[in-house]
Protein backbone atom coordinates (compact mmCIF):
# COMPACT_ATOMS: atom_id res chain seq x y z
CA UNK A 1 0.00 0.00 0.00
CA UNK A 2 2.67 2.41 0.81
CA UNK A 3 4.37 1.41 -2.35
CA UNK A 4 1.12 2.26 -4.35
CA UNK A 5 1.06 5.76 -2.65
CA UNK A 6 4.45 6.82 -3.54
CA UNK A 7 3.92 5.58 -7.34
CA UNK A 8 0.79 7.87 -7.03
CA UNK A 9 2.45 11.25 -5.72
CA UNK A 10 5.08 10.79 -8.29
CA UNK A 11 2.48 10.52 -11.15
CA UNK A 12 1.05 13.69 -9.86
CA UNK A 13 4.51 15.43 -9.47
CA UNK A 14 5.29 14.86 -13.29
CA UNK A 15 2.02 15.98 -14.09
CA UNK A 16 2.11 19.24 -12.40
CA UNK A 17 5.66 19.51 -13.94
CA UNK A 18 4.18 18.92 -17.26
CA UNK A 19 1.44 21.52 -17.05
CA UNK A 20 3.58 23.84 -16.09
CA UNK A 21 6.22 23.49 -18.92
CA UNK A 22 3.27 24.33 -21.23
CA UNK A 23 1.95 27.11 -19.80
CA UNK A 24 5.77 28.21 -19.41
CA UNK A 25 6.83 27.69 -23.15
CA UNK A 26 3.29 27.49 -25.44
CA UNK A 27 0.72 29.97 -23.57
CA UNK A 28 0.42 33.83 -24.44
CA UNK A 29 3.93 35.25 -23.97
CA UNK A 30 5.85 31.83 -23.63
CA UNK A 31 8.95 30.85 -25.66
CA UNK A 32 7.00 28.90 -28.91
CA UNK A 33 3.87 31.06 -28.59
CA UNK A 34 1.70 30.55 -31.80
CA UNK A 35 2.45 33.62 -34.49
CA UNK A 36 -0.72 32.56 -36.57
CA UNK A 37 -1.23 35.64 -39.51
CA UNK A 38 -4.93 34.99 -39.16
CA UNK A 39 -7.02 37.31 -36.79
CA UNK A 40 -10.44 35.17 -35.45
CA UNK A 41 -13.16 36.58 -33.84
CA UNK A 42 -13.87 36.00 -30.13
CA UNK A 43 -16.83 33.33 -29.40
CA UNK A 44 -19.12 35.94 -28.20
CA UNK A 45 -19.37 38.21 -30.91
CA UNK A 46 -22.61 38.49 -33.26
CA UNK A 47 -23.48 41.01 -35.90
CA UNK A 48 -27.24 41.35 -37.30
CA UNK A 49 -26.43 42.02 -40.90
CA UNK A 50 -30.01 42.47 -41.76
CA UNK A 51 -30.17 40.59 -44.98
CA UNK A 52 -33.35 39.17 -43.36
CA UNK A 53 -37.11 39.96 -44.92
CA UNK A 54 -37.63 40.68 -41.21
CA UNK A 55 -35.38 43.16 -40.54
CA UNK A 56 -36.44 45.58 -43.46
CA UNK A 57 -39.72 46.28 -44.51
CA UNK A 58 -40.61 47.30 -47.91
CA UNK A 59 -44.15 47.60 -47.61
CA UNK A 60 -43.87 51.67 -47.45
CA UNK A 61 -41.27 52.08 -50.03
CA UNK A 62 -43.17 49.95 -52.11
CA UNK A 63 -46.93 51.46 -51.65
CA UNK A 64 -45.16 54.62 -52.12
CA UNK A 65 -43.18 54.01 -55.56
CA UNK A 66 -46.02 51.57 -57.35
CA UNK A 67 -48.77 54.38 -57.39
CA UNK A 68 -46.26 57.17 -59.61
CA UNK A 69 -45.02 54.21 -61.71
CA UNK A 70 -46.85 54.55 -65.18
CA UNK A 71 -46.92 52.36 -68.19
CA UNK A 72 -45.99 54.40 -71.31
CA UNK A 73 -46.69 53.17 -75.34
CA UNK A 74 -44.85 54.79 -77.99
CA UNK A 75 -46.91 54.45 -81.10
CA UNK A 76 -45.28 55.63 -84.79
CA UNK A 77 -46.43 54.88 -88.05
CA UNK A 78 -44.57 53.42 -91.26
CA UNK A 79 -45.72 53.82 -94.87
CA UNK A 80 -45.54 49.88 -96.17
CA UNK A 81 -45.62 49.81 -100.40
CA UNK A 82 -46.77 46.96 -102.13
CA UNK A 83 -44.21 46.62 -105.43
CA UNK A 84 -46.79 44.58 -106.92
CA UNK A 85 -49.41 47.23 -107.30
CA UNK A 86 -46.42 49.46 -108.29
CA UNK A 87 -45.47 47.94 -111.41
CA UNK A 88 -48.72 46.56 -112.53
CA UNK A 89 -51.21 49.70 -111.68
CA UNK A 90 -48.64 52.43 -110.44
CA UNK A 91 -50.59 52.11 -107.36
CA UNK A 92 -48.57 54.49 -105.27
CA UNK A 93 -50.27 55.39 -102.23
CA UNK A 94 -48.82 52.60 -99.50
CA UNK A 95 -50.40 51.46 -96.19
CA UNK A 96 -49.74 52.83 -92.95
CA UNK A 97 -48.43 50.47 -90.56
CA UNK A 98 -48.32 50.95 -86.61
CA UNK A 99 -45.57 49.98 -84.33
CA UNK A 100 -45.82 50.01 -81.12
CA UNK A 101 -43.12 50.07 -78.12
CA UNK A 102 -43.63 49.87 -74.03
CA UNK A 103 -41.73 50.80 -71.13
CA UNK A 104 -42.23 52.84 -67.53
CA UNK A 105 -42.18 56.08 -66.93
CA UNK A 106 -42.17 57.59 -63.59
CA UNK A 107 -44.91 60.65 -62.21
CA UNK A 108 -42.58 63.61 -60.82
CA UNK A 109 -45.02 66.10 -59.73
CA UNK A 110 -48.65 65.98 -59.30
CA UNK A 111 -49.42 67.78 -62.00
CA UNK A 112 -48.56 65.07 -64.33
CA UNK A 113 -44.80 65.57 -65.23
CA UNK A 114 -43.17 61.96 -65.84
CA UNK A 115 -39.58 61.38 -66.25
CA UNK A 116 -38.36 58.03 -68.51
CA UNK A 117 -36.36 56.96 -70.78
CA UNK A 118 -35.34 58.86 -74.19
CA UNK A 119 -35.56 55.45 -75.67
CA UNK A 120 -38.76 54.52 -74.73
CA UNK A 121 -40.33 57.02 -76.44
CA UNK A 122 -37.70 57.83 -79.38
CA UNK A 123 -39.27 58.42 -82.67
CA UNK A 124 -43.31 58.15 -81.34
CA UNK A 125 -45.79 59.97 -83.25
CA UNK A 126 -48.12 59.11 -80.07
CA UNK A 127 -47.57 58.47 -76.95
CA UNK A 128 -50.10 56.92 -74.05
CA UNK A 129 -49.74 56.81 -70.23
CA UNK A 130 -51.34 54.16 -68.15
CA UNK A 131 -51.59 54.84 -64.39
CA UNK A 132 -51.31 52.49 -62.17
CA UNK A 133 -55.22 52.55 -61.28
CA UNK A 134 -55.60 51.84 -65.34
CA UNK A 135 -56.60 54.80 -66.04
CA UNK A 136 -55.11 56.48 -69.66
CA UNK A 137 -53.68 59.76 -70.90
CA UNK A 138 -52.35 61.22 -73.97
CA UNK A 139 -48.89 62.68 -73.28
CA UNK A 140 -46.65 65.72 -74.69
CA UNK A 141 -43.02 65.34 -75.24
CA UNK A 142 -41.70 68.15 -73.38
CA UNK A 143 -38.13 67.64 -74.29
CA UNK A 144 -35.31 64.82 -74.21
CA UNK A 145 -31.70 64.11 -73.81
CA UNK A 146 -30.10 61.62 -75.80
CA UNK A 147 -27.31 61.77 -74.50
CA UNK A 148 -28.20 60.97 -71.17
CA UNK A 149 -31.31 58.52 -72.23
CA UNK A 150 -33.85 60.94 -70.48
CA UNK A 151 -36.75 62.20 -71.44
CA UNK A 152 -39.75 64.53 -69.79
CA UNK A 153 -43.16 64.15 -70.40
CA UNK A 154 -46.68 65.93 -69.42
CA UNK A 155 -50.39 64.65 -68.95
CA UNK A 156 -53.51 66.72 -68.17
CA UNK A 157 -55.08 64.46 -65.43
CA UNK A 158 -58.58 66.13 -63.83
CA UNK A 159 -56.84 64.87 -60.23
CA UNK A 160 -53.68 65.41 -58.42
CA UNK A 161 -51.53 62.68 -58.93
CA UNK A 162 -49.44 60.44 -56.91
CA UNK A 163 -45.84 60.81 -57.52
CA UNK A 164 -42.00 60.06 -55.79
CA UNK A 165 -39.65 62.61 -54.46
CA UNK A 166 -35.95 62.77 -55.13
CA UNK A 167 -33.50 61.55 -52.71
CA UNK A 168 -29.90 62.73 -53.08
CA UNK A 169 -28.38 60.22 -55.26
CA UNK A 170 -24.80 60.95 -54.07
CA UNK A 171 -25.48 59.86 -50.37
CA UNK A 172 -26.31 56.30 -52.13
CA UNK A 173 -24.24 53.73 -50.16
CA UNK A 174 -23.22 50.29 -51.66
CA UNK A 175 -25.02 47.63 -50.32
CA UNK A 176 -27.98 49.51 -49.71
CA UNK A 177 -31.35 47.95 -50.23
CA UNK A 178 -33.30 49.15 -52.97
CA UNK A 179 -36.12 48.78 -54.77
CA UNK A 180 -36.93 48.48 -58.92
CA UNK A 181 -40.06 49.19 -59.61
CA UNK A 182 -41.75 49.26 -63.04
CA UNK A 183 -44.89 49.11 -65.03
CA UNK A 184 -44.04 46.44 -68.04
CA UNK A 185 -46.56 45.48 -70.30
CA UNK A 186 -49.57 47.48 -69.17
CA UNK A 187 -49.67 44.80 -66.34
CA UNK A 188 -49.47 47.28 -62.81
CA UNK A 189 -46.59 47.99 -61.31
CA UNK A 190 -44.02 45.47 -60.38
CA UNK A 191 -41.64 45.66 -57.55
CA UNK A 192 -37.95 43.79 -57.30
CA UNK A 193 -35.60 44.41 -54.25
CA UNK A 194 -31.71 44.02 -53.93
CA UNK A 195 -28.61 46.13 -53.23
CA UNK A 196 -26.87 48.84 -54.48
CA UNK A 197 -23.72 46.64 -55.89
CA UNK A 198 -22.05 49.71 -57.13
CA UNK A 199 -22.24 53.40 -57.69
CA UNK A 200 -20.50 55.67 -60.51
CA UNK A 201 -19.91 52.48 -62.94
CA UNK A 202 -18.69 53.23 -66.45
CA UNK A 203 -19.96 51.33 -69.31
CA UNK A 204 -18.45 53.06 -72.24
CA UNK A 205 -21.76 54.05 -73.51
CA UNK A 206 -22.18 56.88 -76.17
CA UNK A 207 -22.27 59.82 -73.00
CA UNK A 208 -23.87 57.88 -70.31
CA UNK A 209 -20.91 56.90 -67.55
CA UNK A 210 -22.25 56.72 -64.38
CA UNK A 211 -24.67 54.27 -63.72
CA UNK A 212 -26.12 52.76 -60.34
CA UNK A 213 -25.36 49.48 -60.33
CA UNK A 214 -28.06 46.80 -58.82
CA UNK A 215 -29.06 43.27 -58.49
CA UNK A 216 -32.78 44.12 -58.10
CA UNK A 217 -34.09 41.86 -60.99
CA UNK A 218 -34.91 44.43 -64.53
CA UNK A 219 -36.60 43.33 -67.47
CA UNK A 220 -37.15 44.59 -71.00
CA UNK A 221 -40.34 47.10 -70.13
CA UNK A 222 -39.04 48.43 -67.13
CA UNK A 223 -36.70 51.14 -68.54
CA UNK A 224 -37.43 54.25 -67.83
CA UNK A 225 -39.03 52.84 -64.31
CA UNK A 226 -37.80 53.91 -60.90
CA UNK A 227 -34.97 52.89 -58.70
CA UNK A 228 -36.35 53.71 -54.54
CA UNK A 229 -34.59 53.62 -51.72
CA UNK A 230 -36.47 51.76 -48.59
CA UNK A 231 -38.20 55.19 -47.96
CA UNK A 232 -39.85 55.05 -51.48
CA UNK A 233 -37.53 57.85 -52.67
CA UNK A 234 -36.26 58.00 -55.51
CA UNK A 235 -32.46 57.73 -56.30
CA UNK A 236 -32.40 56.19 -60.08
CA UNK A 237 -34.23 55.68 -63.18
CA UNK A 238 -33.73 52.09 -64.57
CA UNK A 239 -32.21 52.46 -68.10
CA UNK A 240 -30.84 48.90 -68.94
CA UNK A 241 -29.09 45.93 -68.47
CA UNK A 242 -26.37 43.65 -69.18
CA UNK A 243 -27.30 40.88 -70.78
CA UNK A 244 -26.39 38.50 -73.61
CA UNK A 245 -29.66 37.14 -74.17
CA UNK A 246 -31.47 40.86 -73.55
CA UNK A 247 -33.12 39.40 -70.45
CA UNK A 248 -32.09 40.37 -66.73
CA UNK A 249 -29.23 38.10 -65.76
CA UNK A 250 -28.14 39.81 -62.73
CA UNK A 251 -27.16 43.46 -63.01
CA UNK A 252 -28.80 46.11 -63.92
CA UNK A 253 -28.11 50.02 -64.24
CA UNK A 254 -30.21 53.35 -63.25
CA UNK A 255 -29.03 56.72 -64.09
CA UNK A 256 -28.58 58.81 -61.12
CA UNK A 257 -31.44 60.80 -59.46
CA UNK A 258 -28.91 64.07 -59.18
CA UNK A 259 -28.33 63.89 -63.26
CA UNK A 260 -32.08 63.23 -63.83
CA UNK A 261 -33.24 66.16 -61.93
CA UNK A 262 -30.59 68.52 -62.95
CA UNK A 263 -31.94 67.40 -66.79
CA UNK A 264 -35.34 67.79 -65.69
CA UNK A 265 -34.68 71.49 -64.38
CA UNK A 266 -32.62 72.26 -67.65
CA UNK A 267 -35.12 71.37 -69.91
CA UNK A 268 -38.56 72.81 -68.00
CA UNK A 269 -36.32 75.78 -67.49
CA UNK A 270 -33.98 76.64 -70.94
CA UNK A 271 -36.02 74.17 -73.09
CA UNK A 272 -32.55 71.84 -73.52
CA UNK A 273 -29.93 70.53 -71.30
CA UNK A 274 -27.07 73.60 -69.99
CA UNK A 275 -23.90 71.42 -69.54
CA UNK A 276 -20.99 72.61 -68.21
CA UNK A 277 -17.19 71.40 -69.02
CA UNK A 278 -14.36 71.64 -66.86
CA UNK A 279 -11.96 71.57 -70.00
CA UNK A 280 -9.83 68.58 -69.24
CA UNK A 281 -8.68 65.36 -71.36
CA UNK A 282 -6.70 62.55 -69.74
CA UNK A 283 -7.29 58.99 -68.18
CA UNK A 284 -7.98 57.28 -64.41
CA UNK A 285 -5.26 56.29 -62.88
CA UNK A 286 -5.03 52.45 -61.74
CA UNK A 287 -1.91 50.17 -60.53
CA UNK A 288 -0.69 49.91 -64.40
CA UNK A 289 -1.12 53.63 -65.47
CA UNK A 290 0.44 54.56 -62.52
CA UNK A 291 3.86 52.97 -63.13
CA UNK A 292 3.63 54.38 -66.78
CA UNK A 293 2.83 58.14 -65.49
CA UNK A 294 5.89 57.39 -63.10
CA UNK A 295 3.47 58.67 -60.56
CA UNK A 296 2.69 57.31 -56.83
CA UNK A 297 -0.94 57.75 -56.38
CA UNK A 298 -3.31 55.16 -57.82
CA UNK A 299 -6.74 56.50 -58.04
CA UNK A 300 -7.80 60.04 -59.31
CA UNK A 301 -8.13 61.44 -62.93
CA UNK A 302 -4.60 61.92 -64.85
CA UNK A 303 -4.52 65.40 -66.94
CA UNK A 304 -3.20 64.72 -70.20
CA UNK A 305 -4.18 67.80 -71.65
CA UNK A 306 -6.30 71.21 -70.76
CA UNK A 307 -8.38 72.63 -73.25
CA UNK A 308 -7.75 75.95 -74.45
CA UNK A 309 -10.04 78.85 -73.08
CA UNK A 310 -11.84 76.59 -70.78
CA UNK A 311 -11.89 77.11 -66.92
CA UNK A 312 -9.63 74.71 -66.40
CA UNK A 313 -7.04 76.83 -68.38
CA UNK A 314 -7.68 80.24 -66.82
CA UNK A 315 -7.74 78.71 -63.57
CA UNK A 316 -4.15 77.30 -63.93
CA UNK A 317 -4.88 73.17 -64.26
CA UNK A 318 -1.78 71.99 -66.14
CA UNK A 319 -0.52 68.42 -68.11
CA UNK A 320 0.33 66.48 -65.54
CA UNK A 321 -2.17 67.43 -62.62
CA UNK A 322 -4.13 64.74 -60.62
CA UNK A 323 -7.43 65.35 -59.93
CA UNK A 324 -8.32 64.33 -56.44
CA UNK A 325 -11.78 65.87 -55.43
CA UNK A 326 -14.49 68.38 -56.85
CA UNK A 327 -15.72 70.02 -54.20
CA UNK A 328 -16.60 67.27 -50.80
CA UNK A 329 -16.77 64.79 -53.69
CA UNK A 330 -13.28 62.18 -53.88
CA UNK A 331 -12.69 61.75 -57.49
CA UNK A 332 -11.33 58.16 -57.98
CA UNK A 333 -12.13 57.60 -61.50
CA UNK A 334 -13.50 59.09 -64.85
CA UNK A 335 -17.29 57.97 -64.12
CA UNK A 336 -16.68 59.96 -60.57
CA UNK A 337 -15.86 63.16 -62.09
CA UNK A 338 -17.92 62.83 -65.59
CA UNK A 339 -20.78 62.28 -62.92
CA UNK A 340 -20.24 65.03 -60.76
CA UNK A 341 -20.01 67.68 -63.54
CA UNK A 342 -23.16 66.65 -65.09
CA UNK A 343 -24.74 68.18 -62.18
CA UNK A 344 -23.74 71.33 -63.49
CA UNK A 345 -24.46 74.03 -65.44
CA UNK A 346 -22.34 76.30 -67.14
CA UNK A 347 -20.70 79.42 -65.09
CA UNK A 348 -20.93 77.13 -61.82
CA UNK A 349 -17.75 77.39 -59.89
CA UNK A 350 -16.05 74.20 -58.51
CA UNK A 351 -13.35 73.87 -56.20
CA UNK A 352 -10.77 71.33 -57.77
CA UNK A 353 -8.09 69.73 -55.34
CA UNK A 354 -5.06 68.05 -57.20
CA UNK A 355 -1.77 67.00 -56.81
CA UNK A 356 0.54 68.59 -58.46
CA UNK A 357 4.46 66.76 -57.96
CA UNK A 358 3.21 64.80 -55.06
CA UNK A 359 1.68 68.06 -53.75
CA UNK A 360 -1.99 68.79 -52.87
CA UNK A 361 -3.51 72.30 -54.28
CA UNK A 362 -6.86 73.35 -54.70
CA UNK A 363 -8.25 76.34 -57.24
CA UNK A 364 -11.88 77.68 -58.38
CA UNK A 365 -12.75 76.70 -62.04
CA UNK A 366 -15.91 78.18 -63.43
CA UNK A 367 -17.31 75.71 -65.90
CA UNK A 368 -17.44 76.56 -69.66
CA UNK A 369 -20.15 76.35 -71.38
CA UNK A 370 -20.28 72.98 -73.55
CA UNK A 371 -21.20 73.99 -76.69
CA UNK A 372 -18.59 76.86 -77.22
CA UNK A 373 -15.42 74.42 -76.16
CA UNK A 374 -13.04 73.29 -78.68
CA UNK A 375 -10.24 70.99 -78.70
CA UNK A 376 -7.52 69.30 -81.00
CA UNK A 377 -8.15 66.14 -83.29
CA UNK A 378 -4.69 65.90 -84.97
CA UNK A 379 -4.05 69.68 -86.24
CA UNK A 380 -8.21 70.23 -86.75
CA UNK A 381 -9.68 72.26 -84.53
CA UNK A 382 -13.26 71.21 -83.72
CA UNK A 383 -16.29 72.23 -81.65
CA UNK A 384 -19.96 71.23 -81.25
CA UNK A 385 -22.54 71.59 -83.91
CA UNK A 386 -25.35 74.16 -82.94
CA UNK A 387 -28.86 73.49 -83.77
CA UNK A 388 -28.64 75.03 -87.29
CA UNK A 389 -26.01 72.92 -88.27
CA UNK A 390 -28.44 69.82 -87.50
CA UNK A 391 -30.89 71.15 -89.78
CA UNK A 392 -28.53 72.53 -92.93
CA UNK A 393 -27.00 69.17 -92.94
CA UNK A 394 -29.75 66.89 -92.08
CA UNK A 395 -27.94 65.34 -88.94
CA UNK A 396 -28.66 64.20 -85.54
CA UNK A 397 -24.88 64.89 -83.84
CA UNK A 398 -21.49 65.40 -85.08
CA UNK A 399 -18.40 68.00 -84.10
CA UNK A 400 -17.73 70.82 -86.63
CA UNK A 401 -14.12 71.63 -88.18
CA UNK A 402 -13.50 75.13 -87.16
CA UNK A 403 -10.06 75.39 -88.56
CA UNK A 404 -6.97 73.45 -89.99
CA UNK A 405 -3.61 73.65 -88.66
CA UNK A 406 -2.41 70.28 -89.67
CA UNK A 407 0.49 71.24 -92.17
CA UNK A 408 -0.55 68.09 -94.62
CA UNK A 409 -3.98 69.45 -94.90
CA UNK A 410 -3.48 72.99 -95.23
CA UNK A 411 -4.18 73.09 -98.99
CA UNK A 412 -8.05 71.08 -98.33
CA UNK A 413 -8.77 73.62 -95.75
CA UNK A 414 -11.41 75.58 -97.67
CA UNK A 415 -13.04 72.20 -98.41
CA UNK A 416 -12.78 71.24 -94.89
CA UNK A 417 -13.52 74.18 -92.83
CA UNK A 418 -17.43 74.22 -92.03
CA UNK A 419 -17.28 70.37 -92.44
CA UNK A 420 -19.13 68.23 -89.85
CA UNK A 421 -16.77 65.14 -88.67
CA UNK A 422 -19.63 62.43 -88.14
CA UNK A 423 -16.59 59.34 -86.87
CA UNK A 424 -13.52 58.86 -85.75
CA UNK A 425 -12.28 55.03 -85.37
CA UNK A 426 -15.94 54.18 -86.40
CA UNK A 427 -17.19 55.65 -83.45
CA UNK A 428 -19.90 57.95 -83.39
CA UNK A 429 -18.33 61.54 -82.99
CA UNK A 430 -21.35 63.09 -80.53
CA UNK A 431 -19.45 65.90 -79.38
CA UNK A 432 -16.21 67.60 -78.28
CA UNK A 433 -15.98 64.95 -74.89
CA UNK A 434 -16.64 62.04 -76.83
CA UNK A 435 -14.25 62.48 -79.31
CA UNK A 436 -11.45 64.06 -76.60
CA UNK A 437 -11.91 60.39 -75.03
CA UNK A 438 -11.25 58.81 -78.11
CA UNK A 439 -8.00 60.85 -78.99
CA UNK A 440 -6.79 60.28 -74.81
CA UNK A 441 -6.42 56.75 -75.84
CA UNK A 442 -4.50 56.92 -78.79
CA UNK A 443 -0.89 57.09 -78.82
CA UNK A 444 0.62 60.87 -80.74
CA UNK A 445 2.05 58.88 -83.40
CA UNK A 446 -1.29 56.47 -83.92
CA UNK A 447 -3.18 57.21 -87.32
CA UNK A 448 -6.99 58.26 -86.71
CA UNK A 449 -9.62 57.40 -89.40
CA UNK A 450 -12.45 60.18 -89.63
CA UNK A 451 -15.70 60.06 -91.74
CA UNK A 452 -16.95 63.70 -92.41
CA UNK A 453 -19.58 65.30 -94.70
CA UNK A 454 -18.85 68.81 -96.21
CA UNK A 455 -20.71 71.63 -97.15
CA UNK A 456 -21.68 70.71 -100.31
CA UNK A 457 -23.06 66.99 -98.58
CA UNK A 458 -19.89 65.20 -100.15
CA UNK A 459 -19.47 62.31 -97.87
CA UNK A 460 -15.55 61.81 -97.01
CA UNK A 461 -12.91 58.97 -95.43
CA UNK A 462 -9.82 59.58 -94.69
CA UNK A 463 -6.66 58.85 -92.18
CA UNK A 464 -5.35 61.51 -90.81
Amino acid sequence: MKRFGNLFLVALLSGATTLGAYKVLFDDGGAFESKSIVTTAPNNFSRNVGLGAETVDFTDAADKAVHSVVHVKNVSYRTVSNPIMEYFYGYRGGQQQEQVGTGSGVIISEDGYIVTNNHVVKDAQDIEITLNNKKSYKAKLIGTDSKMDIALLKIDADVKLSYSTFADSDNVKVGEWVLAVGNPYNLTSTVTAGIVSAKARNLDTNGIQSFIQTDAAVNPGNSGGALVNTRGELIGINTMISSMTGSYVGYSFAVPSNITRKIIEDIMEFGNVQRGMLGVEGTELNAMMSKEFGVNQTEGFYVHKVTKSSGAEKSGLKSGDIIVKLDNQNITSFADLNSYINTKRPNDKVQVSFLREDKMMTTSVVLSKNDIVKTDLKGIQIENIGSADKKQFKIGYGVKITEIENPRLKRYADELSGAIILKVDNIKAVDVETVSKIMSNKDDQEGVQIELITNNGQMVRMII
